[in-house]
């Protein structure tokens, strides 16, 4: 007998391999070529400090040419402080924020949004397939109208959403009509932007200030980078001292050329599109492969980089102690596996096999 790094003990004549296999989040990819690259060559000599240096400087201007419109760029650490800080600039204390109730800002951010918004209440919504929607939101707005209430003043939508659903174009402006009608500001969480654009084969600024988002928060680390968030603010006034709001929140890095220089290796010939691509077509692999095992079924449309599949716990166990990783945060027997921009081929059709072993086990016991 041995043990796996994960304390399950297991029986070397039914599993050979027993060291992790990383599919529980894109979290867990290296840095990508193209971006280390980068980081190296800002590392070749001196620049100046808090984002006046050039290499800040020429990551800004790809990103106002990706979308096609003169934006403000701000760069930080990570999703949470990008999403909180964000959302903070578009509110008051005595504002809501709309959001599914299985957006990250509801679930996984540890009141972050509230924080640093001073009280900013979540408002979340129950509708299917992760998405909001118009009726969704103008319930929500038109519950009530009281002083004893917090106003409704921004919708966040999760782009791709967090059960791996996309918005079609034609979504998001019927988010923004209602928007309008309401006098709500539009807040995009792009954790999966790069993949939401390429599933759809739209282009970002289609995808955002043409579809009415107000300020996205685009990220690096899910789509080939070691760390760093853009927030991308496509109306100047609301990024009014926003990079005061990053300073106090510890997130003005001091380097900030480490934090900037690698987008421009995921903006140069369009790696982040790449990336995504890949990650697509890996998680599309995976459904293809076990559409034929019977009782392992797909609970979402998978229209990104993220699989979920009901599974049961017998197969699930046996996973584990194969050295699978994999989060089972959807309801009893739902597991998620996510494809990153270096998941391989091999590593899918691996996982493909030990599903249809682990059902075999099950039904043998």
């Amino acid at each position: 007998m041995t043990t796996s790094g994960f304390g399950n003990t297991v029986a070397n004549s039914d599993i050979s391999i027993a060291s992790p296999r990383f599919l529980a989040s894109d979290n867990t990819s290296g840095i990508c070529p193209e971006a280390m690259h980068y980081l190296l060559q800002a590392n070749e000599q001196d620049d100046l400090a808090y984002g006046n240096d050039v290499w800040t400087e020429r990551a800004a201007s790809r990103f106002r040419t990706l979308f096609e419109t003169d934006c403000e760029i701000f760069f930080v650490f990570n999703g949470t402080a990008a999403n909180s800080l964000a959302l903070a600039s578009l509110c008051q204390s005595y504002h809501g924020v709309i959001c599914h109730q299985l957006a990250h800002i509801e679930t996984d951010e540890c009141g972050g949004p509230e924080f640093f918004s001073n009280g900013s209440k979540l408002l979340p919504v129950d509708t299917p397939m992760g998405k909001l929607t118009p009726e969704g939101i103008a319930r929500v707005v038109t519950r009530r109208n009281d002083i004893h209430y917090p106003r409704p003043r921004v919708v966040s939508i999760t782009q791709a959403t967090e059960v791996g659903t996309l918005y079609s174009l034609d979504e998001l402006q019927a988010i923004r009509e209602v928007a309008d009608q309401h006098d709500l500001k539009i807040h995009m969480d792009g954790a999966r932007f790069a993949n939401a654009c390429a599933s759809l084969n739209v282009t970002p600024a289609q995808m955002t200030w043409k579809a009415g988002v107000d300020v996205l928060c685009f990220s690096g680390t899910k789509n080939g980078l070691a760390f760093g968030e853009a927030i991308v603010f496509f109306d100047h006034e609301l990024a009014r001292d926003f990079e005061y709001r990053c300073k106090q929140a510890g997130q003005l890095a001091s380097k900030m050329r480490f934090v900037s220089a690698p987008w421009l290796g995921l903006l140069e010939n369009d790696t982040w599109l790449v990336n995504a691509r890949h990650a697509n077509a890996m998680a599309q692999r995976l459904v293809e492969g076990i559409h034929d095992i019977e009782g392992v079924n797909v609970m979402f449309p998978v229209q990104a980089n993220s699989v979920f599949l009901e599974v049961p716990i017998t197969a699930q166990q046996y996973l584990r102690d194969c050295g699978w990783t994999f989060y089972t945060f959807i309801g009893e027997g739902g597991v998620r596996f996510v494809c990153s921009w270096n998941t391989s081929e091999a590593l899918i059709d691996a996982l493909v096999t030990d599903l249809r072993q682990a059902l075999v086990q099950r039904d043998q016991q």
